[in-house]
């Protein structure tokens, strides 16, 4: 009768063991996915930071541009 604790206990054993490591498995795959992923949003940031210094340029031109428009438009009405 005892043996068959043992092998019952043995099972529970084995069972635990392989559920660990299926879920350390899991775990370095996840770790993986996060590092990918945290990858991702530097790589966003990034480009966000260059889309806002264009955005900034732009807006620059454009002020540039309606300066010199306006300036010529006076020029018209004085003639």
């Amino acid at each position: 009768m005892s043996f068959e604790v043992f092998e019952k206990l043995e099972a529970k054993v084995q069972q635990a063991v392989d559920t660990i490591t299926l879920l350390q498995m899991e775990i370095e795959e996840l770790k993986e996915k996060n590092n990918s992923l945290a990858q991702e949003v530097q790589h966003a940031q990034g480009s966000r930071e260059e889309l806002e210094r264009e955005n900034h340029q732009l807006k620059e031109q454009q002020h540039v541009w309606q300066e010199r428009l306006q300036a010529l438009l006076g020029r018209m009405e004085e003639v």
